[in-house]
């Protein structure tokens, strides 16, 4: 049950936005350009990245909601538990285990960030952009996080992950949300 009273028992997110449009509509096209614009990393790969972050962060709603995203994009179903539960298990090559111990850096201890984490992500075969792309999807996921605990929304179901996130993979992040969406734009990338 939400804190807020005036929100159903099973709001989420898109209650919010919806009431505050001028805030969140301008943050889904914002969500829209890091997640489905151009970048090295694939739209699989960076919904990962946000559910890792989220999971590491301890907030089970984003990293659940998101994790079901990457596996609708064709991320191997359970990945992102498995990271989560010991990444050193999770079967992943050592450039994406650089990127994702960079994001688990960020996500838990973002002070403790240095010139040393950054060097180990270039160093693994990933280019600037993607280090900007980690870093702001990481930024992404502590949003979401404090949105949700902020306003006490319980986690999904994996089911109800599962079909919001083939509407996410079909629509994008504005056309999602009926109080943004552009008729014009079918939800493609941009």
């Amino acid at each position: 049950m939400p804190f807020l009273k005036s929100l159903p028992a099973d709001a989420g997110p898109p209650q919010v936005f919806a009431l505050y449009p001028e805030i969140y509509g301008p943050w889904s096209h914002a969500s829209q350009a890091l997640m489905r614009g151009p970048s090295p990393l694939d739209e699989g790969l960076r919904e990962l990245l946000l559910a890792y972050a989220a999971g590491v962060a301890g907030c089970e709603f984003v990293a659940v909601a998101h994790a079901e995203v990457a596996y609708a994009w064709g991320v191997e179903p359970g990945l992102v538990e498995r990271l989560l539960a010991d990444p050193s298990h999770a079967g992943i090559d050592a450039k994406l285990a650089a990127l994702l111990g960079y994001v688990r850096k960020l996500a838990t201890a973002p002070n403790e960030v240095c010139q040393a984490d950054v060097d180990a992500v270039l160093a693994a075969g990933w280019d600037e952009h993607a280090l900007h792309d980690a870093v702001a999807i990481t930024a992404r996921a502590a949003f979401m996080q404090r949105m949700v605990a902020g306003f006490g929304f319980a986690p999904l179901s994996r089911e109800v992950a599962a079909r919001h996130a083939a509407k996410r993979v079909e629509r994008g992040y504005v056309n999602l949300y009926a109080a943004f969406r552009d008729e014009r734009d079918d939800g493609a990338k941009l």
